[in-house]
């Protein structure tokens, strides 16, 4: 988390001083007017660089993954990313069209405009001008759908099928804008280091919303693949599916996760996968915890012989560091990372010494015996804590548990 706060701050930060290397918000005289106009340029400038990245990190560039930390990092960037844009997209509209009522309204007196000589200028400049009228409505109307789309990405009570539909709208919205910005933004801008990156953003906003729209994301990852054995333990709401994949699966690693899809009008959702990967079984495991609308469904919805698609693999909680010991702390269905890594441990056991407390409100017996019986063949030290009986695990318990636990790295 850490880290991505410093790549956003930091973007932000270095998009402002390539702008100030172009303008500057105290231009003499200091006016109300003055101020309006370098800041509808500053806000629009830094508010479609951000959407631009934001766009870019929806296609799920693998080369991002592990410079950011994992495709859940780059996610939450996204999102912050597409907040600051709607936050500044909103003070660009509020300083472009509030003055304007401002000014019908009396509140201000607008300062006649010098007259310009058009035909002096450079054709494409004069084309650009030509485009303001146009450029300002479409912005405008884009505006308002983009305010609409995010909001209704930020509500959790939103249904998931609603929300994967109405958010690839943004694609849509984001080209609009980028029109607005290409013709609104300086013209002298284009001459200097700003405009060049603004030049490459638009450029790489407008593929990546191309590749949204045409469905591409994720393609060159996604195999198909076949359900071989479901397992329910209703006592913790659990399925385990298990599914056997077609050639083209790249393997994957102990903590990553897939998107799976198995059912077109639903979409696919993101699972952590729950076994290590073995090349000759050529099967991935997904345990997956009833916990919203689609998955309370999945115990009726899904059978044994039903085709999904598997896209992946993605993250980077991959269990290496340099400490000799590791503690694992996986609440509910946070057990499943470790569930893929034990089952890793069986195969290629390391000299590293291992806590794993499991912390769960529910409890089923086949459940926990089956954790209990991997556990024991990885060599991993297995703490369960059943919150009901047992409260809540905590630090002290840990510590009386594992003394040396100032050597440990921690999972979570």
């Amino acid at each position: 988390m850490r880290h991505i706060k410093i790549v956003f701050i930091t973007g932000l930060l270095s998009l402002t001083a390539l702008w100030m290397l172009a303008d500057s918000f105290a231009h003499p005289p200091f006016t109300y007017f003055s101020f309006r106009s370098v800041f509808i340029q500053y806000s629009g400038v830094i508010g479609i660089a951000v959407m631009s990245i934001s766009m870019l990190l929806a296609t799920r560039p693998k080369w991002l993954e592990r410079p950011l930390n994992g495709l859940d990092k780059m996610y939450r960037l996204h999102k912050w990313l597409g907040i600051t844009g709607l936050v500044l997209s909103a003070l660009h509209w509020w300083w472009a069209q509030g003055t304007k009522w401002m000014v019908g309204w009396g509140w201000l007196i607008r300062p006649e405009k010098k007259a310009q000589d058009l035909e002096a200028l450079p054709q494409l400049q004069q084309w650009l001008l030509d485009q303001r009228g146009l450029a300002e409505s479409i912005g405008e109307w884009a505006f308002y759908l983009a305010m609409l789309l995010i909001i209704l990405a930020l509500l959790k009570s939103f249904p998931y099928h609603l929300f994967l539909k109405t958010h690839k709208l943004l694609a849509i919205v984001y080209l609009l804008l980028a029109y607005h910005s290409a013709v609104l933004i300086k013209y002298d801008y284009w001459s200097q280091p700003i405009g060049w990156l603004m030049m490459l953003l638009l450029i790489v906003g407008t593929l990546s919303s191309l590749i949204v729209l045409t469905g591409q994301v994720g393609r060159n990852r996604k195999v198909q693949g076949e359900i071989t054995s479901l397992t329910s333990y209703p006592g913790v709401r659990v399925i385990a599916s298990t599914i056997k994949l077609s050639p083209g699966w790249s393997g994957h690693r102990p903590g990553q996760f897939a998107f799976v899809s198995s059912k077109k009008s639903e979409g696919a959702h993101p699972y952590t996968i729950a076994s290590a990967w073995n090349e000759q079984e050529s099967c991935v495991t997904f345990v997956v915890k009833e916990l919203g609308d689609w998955t309370g469904q999945l115990n009726q919805w899904l059978k044994v012989g039903m085709p999904v698609s598997v896209e992946g693999p993605y993250g980077c909680f991959n269990f290496k560091d340099d400490r000799p010991r590791q503690i694992w702390i996986g609440a509910g269905i946070g057990v499943t990372p470790f569930i893929a890594k034990m089952q890793h441990l069986i195969k290629d056991r390391g000299n590293r010494e291992v806590d794993f407390f499991h912390v769960t409100a529910d409890y089923d017996q086949d459940a926990i015996d089956k954790l209990k019986e991997t556990a024991k063949k990885a060599n991993i030290r297995l703490h369960i804590t059943i919150t009901p009986k047992d409260g809540r695990l905590t630090p002290e318990r840990i510590r009386t548990l594992v003394p040396e636990w100032q050597s440990a790295s921690f999972w979570f």
